[in-house]
């Protein structure tokens, strides 16, 4: 089964920078794409057909272990700015040039703040499943703070990820759970839940990325941005960004119906080839 995906085969591989080893998987050819993963996500946390279908969409993808998360060394925080700096700096040393950023969730949170402080760096945002700076027309549901502190089954999983309504949501829910199981020899550790739980606290907080410079570069910037979710994600309603479309002179939206906190889980090529049409777009717009 392993040998069907790509990200599967790559070998992780190790830069020090600043005294810590990043910890990192880079796949495929092509349009460089830094993806940065979710709240207590590694590179395993990647659903394996997604990054493969990114692969067949033309890009070179890099995934890549927070510091002193997964198997990265340094300090373990989950200040947005100290992630930022993460992918600021694997970006630089790896020298890829010009990438697109995409992150979920959290993950999102710390690709704006590196379209912020390093738009030089930055062709493209892609955003899955993330929330933007700022006061919220709708905040998140309580009960992701509850499953979000402790280890999760399979039907966690299916409440956080997908929309457990839906009997095509719950089926993408076990395909995926499928595909995230397979274990690889060099597989990152997880992330301790007792340790994320206390960086998370205990209710949905409002703004949840209070960034007012953050906010203002969004609505200012000429990079494209696309978020893509979902109609019912438990965690950072897409609601928000509706409520900023005229505002923000570059976003991009899609959100797919009857869907949750992972809707790149829930369809994975969808995803990649809107993530592919969005770049080409936004491409041609420019020539």
């Amino acid at each position: 089964m392993n040998k069907q995906f790509l990200s599967a085969q790559a070998v992780t591989q190790f830069i020090d920078i600043n005294g810590r080893h990043l910890a990192y998987r880079t796949f495929g050819s092509g349009t460089p794409l830094v993806l940065c993963v979710r709240f207590r996500g590694t590179m395993e946390s990647w659903d394996p057909l997604f990054l493969n279908s990114l692969v067949e969409q033309g890009f070179q993808v890099t995934i890549f272990d927070y510091s002193g998360l997964g198997k990265s060394t340094g300090e373990r925080t989950y200040n947005p700015a100290s992630l930022a700096k993460d992918a600021i700096e694997l970006i630089t040393a790896l020298k890829l040039g010009k990438v697109i950023i995409g992150g979920w969730s959290l993950g999102g949170i710390a690709a704006q703040i590196v379209l912020a402080q390093a738009p030089q760096l930055v062709s493209h945002v892609v955003l899955l499943a993330t929330t933007p700076p700022g006061s919220l027309v709708k905040p998140g549901e309580a009960m992701f703070y509850e499953m979000a502190k402790r280890e999760n089954d399979f039907e966690d999983f299916t409440r956080l990820f997908f929309e457990p309504d839906s009997a095509s949501s719950r089926a993408s829910a076990e395909r995926s759970w499928q595909r995230l199981s397979i274990v690889r020899e060099d597989a990152s550790p997880e992330v301790p839940p007792a340790w994320a739980g206390e960086q998370l606290g205990d209710a949905p907080k409002n703004p949840m990325f209070p960034a007012d410079a953050v906010l203002q570069v969004l609505k200012s910037t000429p990079i494209p941005v696309l978020h893509l979710g979902a109609d019912h994600d438990i965690v950072f309603p897409v609601e928000n960004w509706y409520s900023l479309s005229d505002q923000l002179p570059t976003l991009h939206l899609v959100t797919f119906p009857s869907a949750g906190h992972g809707p790149h889980l829930q369809h994975p090529s969808a995803a990649a080839r809107h993530i592919a049409a969005f770049v080409s777009t936004s491409v041609e717009e420019d020539q």
